[in-house]
């Protein structure tokens, strides 16, 4: 426990539809980074800060989410499923725990991958008496989040939800960790749909409440996107032994090996290829492999090819997410114009 603080709650409710098909078998918290389901990583943070309970709000296929992640004792951390008769948005979320909460507890959004030192964002929480501090991280594309003003003290002035871009004011977005203060969960309305970052947050800075900034140092990104679940995966390929084989092949940038993959006779520039992958006469650039897939002959570019899938001789993937247990048939092409 640190300065008090011993809760966490992170919403893993959401069907993660910007996925898909990824998302059609599997909740997209637990999407694998370098073998580790993305989740993990966020709450292995919360540990290292002390943190002792962690309520998981879930919605989709929670039971799926309770298998992957389990009760926290290997990561010596206590975990707390709390599940959703109706989607109620992460504000609702937040309101089933309303009675099981601490006076001041941290709250963050499930699909986000970071790497912080979250009792940096206590101390500014608690060092000015704050209702509710965000963290806060730069972007060249602030029209797609949350978009927060803070002035010269670090006091958010201006809150704006996905502004249009000749609207912008602040490159400075809503990273989805937050430190709460309980009383501010009773302004959120009983059984209905409400967002804490859309409805709340916004409010409660126009009412002059002291919502703060704390401006984040470390690694973040949003996992509800292609590119950044690559990201993560390359990011983790760094820090990750490997333990597959590889041979005859020409590899440079981060590459991650998971148990018993195996890349033969190809090319990688940036690869995550996950356990029992099989990887042969490929170019693998700037992508992840999910477990068990197997690419004979083929050409892959900042795509993430899904468990078990099969990418046959002569076929290209560009910027694609392909699904589970998926056939790419000989010689075909798969490109995404659109979209990150």
């Amino acid at each position: 426990m640190y300065r008090g603080v011993r809760q966490a709650v992170i919403m893993v409710g959401g069907k993660g539809t910007r996925l898909r098909p990824l998302t059609l078998t599997r909740p997209k918290p637990v999407l694998p980074v370098a073998d580790s389901p993305c989740l993990g990583h966020l709450i292995d943070v919360f540990a290292r800060a002390g943190i002792e309970q962690v309520f998981l709000a879930c919605g989709y296929r929670s039971q799926q989410l309770m298998d992957t992640i389990g009760d926290g004792s290997d990561r010596g951390i206590e975990i707390v499923y709390s599940f959703e008769d109706q989607p109620l948005g992460t504000g609702g979320a937040i309101k089933l725990l309303e009675d099981r909460l601490d006076d001041v507890f941290m709250a963050a959004n499930g699909d986000v991958f970071v790497d912080m030192d979250v009792r940096e964002e206590i101390d500014v929480h608690l060092d000015n008496h704050a209702d509710i501090t965000l963290a806060l991280t730069p972007v060249d594309t602030p029209w797609n989040f949350g978009t927060a003003v803070p002035d010269g003290t670090g006091r958010i002035v201006e809150f704006i939800e996905k502004p249009p871009k000749d609207k912008v004011k602040s490159n400075l977005i809503n990273a989805g960790i937050y430190t709460v203060n309980k009383e501010m969960i009773g302004y959120i309305p009983e059984g209905e749909f409400y967002d804490f970052s859309k409805d709340l947050v916004p409010m409660k800075t126009a009412e002059g409440c002291r919502i703060w900034s704390y401006p984040l140092k470390g690694i973040w990104m949003d996992v509800g996107r292609r590119s950044d679940l690559i990201k993560a995966n390359l990011e983790m390929a760094e820090r990750t032994r490997s333990t597959g084989s590889m041979s005859d092949t020409e590899a440079s940038g981060p590459i991650y090996l998971g148990h018993d993959a195996v890349v033969q006779s190809s090319k990688l520039e940036g690869a995550s290829i996950m356990k029992g992958a099989f990887v042969t006469d490929s170019t693998i650039i700037n992508s992840a492999v999910m477990p068990g897939a197997r690419i004979c002959g083929a050409t892959v570019v900042d795509s993430v090819i899904g468990e078990n899938a099969v990418v046959n001789i002569g076929s290209s993937i560009e910027r694609c997410l392909i699904g589970d247990e998926a056939v790419i048939e000989k010689g075909s092409k798969h490109m995404d114009e659109g979209g990150a």
